[in-house]
């Protein structure tokens, strides 16, 4: 089955290891899971704007060492939806969920909520898969305005293949003056079972 993924990296989707091809393929029914842990961290000073950040559906806005985490994942009209549950240790559980959709030339937008985005271009480079933001997006009227870089700050992502079923991932945002203000990175395994 063709998905976002596969039209952003075009060849190059080949080039993927088994376990980062299955984070991104659905099943029959449009839809996959992933399962694993993840370590959420920021600086303190963060806290009041990840408190904002997250009132609009952006990012995490609790600190945590291997959070218990599943994303289902579920294609629908040329879009990939995201829905991130983390749980932590205490049983507070936090959802994450996002929309990816095609941009240009090979770029795709995660918005989280229908006016803010975050445009990146996915590469290939040896057996991980990389992004890198272009710029955070506001979509009004159907047009997308780009908000400035020093405002949120610079966003990389990186997934490599631990072997033929997991991977590891690691989001960083990173400040031009206040240097890495977020990140979380985990292990899963892709394309897991509800009964896994």
């Amino acid at each position: 089955m063709d998905n976002l993924m596969q039209r952003a990296l075009g060849p190059r989707w080949a080039q993927l290891p088994p376990a980062l091809q299955a984070h991104y393929l659905q099943g029959a029914d449009g839809m996959a899971m992933d399962r694993g842990h993840m370590d959420v961290s920021y600086p303190r000073f963060m806290q009041p704007a990840l408190s904002v950040l997250r009132w609009v559906g952006a990012l995490v806005p609790r600190r945590g060492a291997q959070v218990a985490t599943t994303v289902l994942r579920r294609a629908a009209t040329g879009r990939l939806h995201w829905q991130r549950t983390l749980t932590f240790a205490d049983g507070e559980v936090v959802h994450f969920n996002s929309a990816w959709e095609p941009g240009p030339h090979g770029s795709v937008i995660e918005f989280v909520n229908p006016l803010l985005g975050l445009e990146m271009k996915p590469f290939v480079e040896g057996a991980q898969l990389r992004y890198e933001g272009l710029r955070f997006v506001l979509r009004l009227g159907g047009r997308l305005f780009t908000l400035p870089e020093w405002l949120l700050g610079h966003t990389t992502i990186v997934e490599e293949a631990v072997d033929d079923t997991h991977f590891r991932m690691d989001f960083r945002m990173t400040h031009p003056v206040a240097g890495e203000v977020f990140r979380y990175a985990g292990v899963f395994a892709a394309g897991v079972s509800d009964s896994q």
